[in-house]
């Protein structure tokens, strides 16, 4: 593999993140190689198979950076036996097979940039949450540990940032229910409403994660927006700007029986107010400061 300078590697490129950051890249003239589950189609794609063989350490040599963005979606539900481990070895292959590359490397390996979630933490009602506080018991927190151990083992050498990643305020991410909820005028709070959602841009979840790669930012990093907001504060931020109202309440037995208990504690009753404590104080500058500028940027209005 050439040794372009700046190149980064990114597997999971075909995601709604991936996406957007080897466009950003592109954009910039930076050299993106993108790791494939298929065969390779341009010189600028590599195929591999994290859960058959190992990946050629040749293809990592060189790179800036490598980011691993691979898992299924959380956003699919119920989340059954089956599809709980589906969700958790999404994430740890890629991980380990990126991660044993740079291992092998040494001295050489380019910076590893791993997703991880918000998940990590517990819910703790009227706490901050920092890149410091401890882990839940959740089975997201359990996986999202799982996940992270996978990627420190790179080495104790390498520099590995883990990207504890809020749900995205975008129609493909958390807002993809909502919306269809909120133009059916359904939508209202899930519980009291009051509990603390964290949440972030597509346009900061790329820009964090460049300011990463470019400041060489290490460890564990929450991709969260700056400013709280409850489920409330998203809830009546899309049905203002949809035109539509805010008023059914869904009880939490009646969503648990819907979506069960894992995904429902997890993602829509936990009460985390994360914090971006690292993110900021390195000097990034977010471009969606709240929710609702967030969900102004990709939700037209009504």
């Amino acid at each position: 593999m050439a040794d372009d300078a700046g190149r980064v590697v990114v597997a999971g490129a075909s995601g709604l993140i991936g996406k957007a950051l080897t466009a950003s890249l592109a954009a910039d003239g930076i050299p993106v190689t993108r790791l494939v589950r298929r065969e390779a189609e341009s010189p600028d794609e590599v195929m591999w198979d994290p859960a058959s063989r190992p990946l050629d350490p040749e293809v990592l040599r060189g790179a800036r950076a490598v980011v691993c963005l691979n898992g299924a979606s959380i956003g699919r539900f119920p989340w059954t036996k089956r599809y709980k481990h589906e969700l958790l070895w999404s994430r740890i292959q890629p991980t380990q097979a990126i991660a044993a590359a740079l291992r092998t490397l040494g001295d050489d390996a380019p910076h590893f940039v791993s997703a991880s979630a918000v998940g990590y933490y517990p819910s703790l009602p009227g706490m901050q949450l920092t890149e410091s506080s401890p882990r839940g018991d959740t089975f997201l927190a359990d996986l999202c540990g799982e996940w992270e151990a996978a990627a420190r083992a790179a080495g104790p050498g390498a520099r590995v940032s883990m990207l504890r990643t809020a749900p995205l305020i975008h129609p493909e991410g958390v807002l993809k229910p909502l919306l269809l909820l909120t133009r059916l005028g359904l939508a209202g709070p899930i519980g009291s409403g009051r509990q603390v959602w964290p949440w972030i841009s597509l346009d900061d979840e790329v820009g964090a994660i460049r300011h990463i790669i470019d400041t060489g930012l290490d460890g564990p990093v929450n991709l969260v927006g700056p400013q709280r907001a409850t489920a409330n504060d998203l809830g009546f931020a899309l049905a203002r700007r949809m035109n539509r109202p805010y008023l059914f309440r869904a009880p939490v037995w009646g969503v648990k029986l819907l979506l069960g208990t894992d995904a429902t504690e997890a993602l829509l009753t936990s009460d985390m107010d994360v914090v971006p404590e690292r993110l900021t104080a390195s000097g990034y500058t977010f471009v969606h400061a709240t929710v609702e500028d967030a969900v102004a940027a990709v939700v037209p209005a009504a």
